[in-house]
């Protein structure tokens, strides 16, 4: 069960839905060879707690020093953790995406922290919360201009998800702050926990003091077998080029799943990733679907009322989705 005032995709009180819609994890998955990796992780051995040699696989997937890589649980544990080490080690307010993942807030006000979001006036920022691209818009993020200045994190989840364009943020500025990897929706393995991040190069903070007490406050296993078989996997070119291999069918099922929408009148903001935002041409919850088979996610809590967030998917779905849009159209009318 999700916590009071979270919101997630995914299987809900009745179970998994016939035709999921309200995730971001990759239709097209899972990638065969990280699947494969998961079958042969051995459960029946702890791995080790320090995870140094995927650290050092991390570390060379990114060009970047093993002591710049924090292993975490999965994005969420990253998150709630880097908030809690940061209330005690530089107390103040988060600022977090206008319209973003909800477990930023959550945690804010798990640890007592005033939160608010971007561009509100406000006591001042000791941690900062971006993400590209973002969910639920699927769109890019300007980087602060000065990403060194303060604790800042930047959630690129979704960016190997990222159908065209090139995202805003450079080298320097990735480089100045917190970067949240998590290849499982990418995979198609959303079930498999697991995340890390790349710590700052530099910054006019202490980040040593920081990466210190994030491994003091992570448990002694924060990964199960399964989730260093798929972080390892990650690091594996075959497995990254299936991921670049899957936008094409990600691409031509987004577009198909858009004009299906639009053809009933539906509102649909592009995005830069499978997964966008649609408006349905009159009040219809969410739930309503859920009685066909289909999931959608309520974009409510993302503090857009009244849309959609959809993800791609196969032909069979989106046609699913569509006769049971046109049922309760039908239904309304008489």
């Amino acid at each position: 069960m999700n916590a009071p005032g979270r919101v997630h995709g995914g299987p809900d009180a009745s179970g998994v839905a016939r035709w999921d819609f309200s995730t971001c994890a990759n239709a097209a998955g899972p990638s065969p060879a990280a699947l494969q990796a998961l079958r042969e992780a051995d459960p029946t051995r702890y791995p080790d707690p320090a995870g140094r040699a995927l650290r050092e696989r991390l570390a060379a997937l990114h060009g970047v020093a093993p002591q710049r890589i924090v292993i975490a649980a999965s994005a969420s544990e990253f998150i709630q953790r880097l908030t809690a080490v940061g209330a005690r080690l530089m107390p103040g307010a988060v600022v977090v995406p206008r319209h973003g993942y909800g477990d930023y807030a959550a945690a804010a006000t798990a640890c007592g922290r005033v939160c608010r979001a971007d561009g509100e006036p406000g006591a001042a920022t000791t941690l900062r919360w971006c993400a590209e691209p973002s969910s639920p818009l699927g769109e890019d993020a300007t980087p602060p201009t000065d990403p060194a200045s303060i604790p800042t994190a930047l959630d690129a989840v979704y960016a190997p998800l990222r159908l065209q364009g090139a995202g805003l943020w450079r080298d320097a500025d990735r480089d100045a702050v917190f970067v949240l990897h998590s290849p499982n929706k990418a995979l198609g393995l959303c079930g498999v926990r697991g995340a890390y991040a790349v710590a700052p190069a530099g910054a006019t903070w202490d980040v040593a003091a920081w990466c210190r007490a994030l491994d003091a406050t992570a448990p002694s296993w924060p990964l199960s077998a399964q989730g260093v078989a798929m972080l390892d996997a990650w690091c594996a070119r075959e497995v990254r080029h299936w991921v670049q291999e899957s936008h094409a069918t990600l691409h031509a099922w987004k577009r198909a799943l858009a004009q299906a929408l639009a053809a009933r009148g539906f509102e649909v903001r592009d995005s830069v990733v499978p997964f966008f935002c649609a408006r349905p041409p009159r009040p219809l919850p969410a739930a309503d679907l859920r009685a066909h088979g289909v999931a959608v996610r309520d974009a409510a809590s993302f503090g857009w009322p009244g849309w959609w967030r959809v993800s791609a998917q196969p032909p069979d779905a989106v046609a699913a989705l569509a006769q049971a849009w046109d049922a309760l159209s039908r239904r309304a009318e008489s």
